[in-house]
C-alpha cells in the first residue's frame, strides 16, 4: 500500500498539492534519508522529513476523513496561537490523537458563524481555492439605507483594493428603521471581502454571521460556542463539490453517533465568549480621566443604578442583544428543546471539550503532532 507524496504532504495539511510538489522539486523532501522526487511513492513506515524536520502522516486509506462545524462566537481569533493570549477557535475543538484539525477559511475577530474543519488538508485547500468558486453566504446587519442603486453596484460588482469584487446573490430578510439584515453570497474568501464591499458604498456591517460554506448549513440546533461533527452524507457531498472521491470509513460510528443523537435531543446551552465585552469596558474606563469619573459620580449617597447621572438601565444593553437577529443565536443557559424545531437530518454536538479550565486565556499546548510546519 503506497500513496504519492505530493499527495500525502497535502492531505497532512502543508499546503496544496501543486505547492508540495515545488517543495519537493526544491530538494527539502526526503524519504528515509535521501533526497524525494516528484511523483514519488511513500509507504507506511518510511521516515519522511521536510527541511530536515520529521512529518507524522497516514495513508489515505488508514485515515477516516472527519469534518466538523463550530460555531464561532464573537472574540474569538482564527488562529492557533495568539502572542496576545486572546480566546482562539482551536481552544474549543475536540482532541484528534495523531492528527490535526486544518480550518477552512477563517472568520474576523468581530465575526460570528459557520466554520468548517477537517483533518484532510487536500479537502480544506480544494474549499478554499478560488477557482472552485466556493459559495460562502452571510446575514449581514447594515446601518445605513440600501437603497437599489447601491445594491445593484454591490451586485455588478465594485473595485477594492486588491481587485473587483461582487455579491453572488443580494436579498433584505428583516429588520427595522436603519438595521436591516442582508442575505448575501460570494464566491472567494478574501480578507474582510463582504464588509469592504459594503464600506464602498459608504454603509457600515454591524453584524456578520456565515450562514453558510458550500453545501454545509449552519444547523439551526447548534448553538454558539459548540461544535457538531458531520456524518458521511454530508461530508460527502462536500467532496463531491471539490472533486474529490469519497473515503471508506468516513462518518461517525458507534458512541459517537449515539452522542450526536442525544446532541439533538437537547441542544447544549451557547457559549458566548466575552473577551471584547471585557476589553471596551476597558477602554471606555481608560479614555475616562478619573477627575471627570469622580465629577460625573451623583452628590448622594445613593448607590442605586438609577440615581446615577446619565446612566443607562442594566437591561438596556442585554435587550439590544436578544433582540438581534438572527434568533438561533441567542443565548439559552437552560439548553432547551427550542433548537429541535429545526431539521434533525444533521449530528449533534458533543461533550468531550467543555471544560478547558478556568484560566481559558493562559498559553496552550501546541495543537496536533506536526508541530511547526505551518510555513514554508
Amino acid at each position: 500500500m503506497s500513496e504519492k507524496l505530493q499527495k500525502v504532504l497535502a492531505r497532512v495539511g502543508l499546503g496544496s498539492r501543486r505547492y508540495m510538489e515545488e517543495v519537493i522539486a526544491a530538494g527539502r523532501v526526503s524519504i528515509n534519508g535521501r533526497v524525494a522526487q516528484v511523483g514519488e511513492r511513500i509507504e507506511p513506515g518510511d521516515e519522511l522529513r521536510i527541511d530536515g524536520r520529521k512529518v507524522a502522516f497516514q495513508i489515505e486509506d488508514e485515515i477516516r476523513r472527519r469534518v466538523i462545524i463550530y460555531y464561532k462566537p464573537e472574540g474569538e481569533i482564527c488562529s492557533r496561537s495568539d502572542p496576545e493570549n486572546r480566546p482562539t477557535v482551536f481552544e474549543q475543538l475536540p482532541s484528534i490523537p495523531g492528527d490535526r484539525w486544518v480550518m477552512v477559511g477563517r472568520l474576523d475577530i468581530n465575526s460570528t458563524g459557520l466554520l468548517l474543519f477537517t483533518n484532510d488538508g487536500e479537502l480544506a485547500n480544494r474549499l478554499m481555492h478560488p477557482s472552485n468558486e466556493i459559495e460562502r453566504e452571510y446575514a449581514v446587519r447594515v446601518m445605513g439605507e440600501v437603497t437599489p442603486q447601491l445594491k445593484k453596484n454591490m451586485t455588478e460588482g465594485v473595485v477594492l483594493d486588491d481587485g473587483p469584487a461582487k455579491f453572488e446573490s443580494f436579498s433584505e430578510i428583516g429588520g427595522e428603521g436603519i438595521n436591516r439584515w442582508y442575505q448575501v453570497v460570494v464566491k472567494e474568501g478574501r480578507n474582510r471581502e463582504v464588509r469592504r464591499i459594503f464600506e464602498s458604498q459608504g454603509l457600515k456591517v454591524s453584524r456578520l454571521l456565515r450562514t453558510r460554506y458550500g453545501t454545509v448549513i449552519l444547523p439551526r440546533e447548534l448553538r454558539t460556542g459548540r461544535w457538531i461533527e458531520l456524518d458521511k452524507g454530508d461530508i460527502d457531498n462536500l467532496t463531491k463539490s471539490v472533486e474529490l472521491k469519497p473515503r471508506q470509513g468516513t462518518g461517525l460510528f458507534g458512541m459517537a453517533k449515539r452522542r450526536n443523537e442525544r446532541m439533538q435531543e437537547k441542544p447544549m446551552a451557547a457559549r458566548r465568549g466575552g473577551y471584547l465585552r471585557q476589553q471596551r469596558r476597558d477602554n471606555e474606563g481608560e479614555a475616562q480621566p478619573s477627575e471627570q469619573r469622580r465629577d460625573s459620580r451623583p452628590a448622594n449617597t445613593d448607590n442605586t443604578r438609577d440615581s446615577r447621572p446619565n446612566s443607562r438601565p442594566r437591561t438596556e444593553g442585554a435587550t439590544e442583544q436578544r433582540s438581534a437577529y438572527p434568533r438561533q443565536e441567542r443565548s439559552d443557559s437552560r439548553g432547551d428543546d427550542r433548537g429541535n424545531r429545526a431539521s434533525t437530518e444533521r449530528n449533534g454536538n458533543t461533550l468531550d471539550n467543555q471544560n478547558r479550565g478556568e484560566n481559558k486565556f493562559a498559553p496552550r499546548k501546541p495543537f496536533g503532532s506536526n508541530k511547526g510546519f505551518k510555513k514554508f
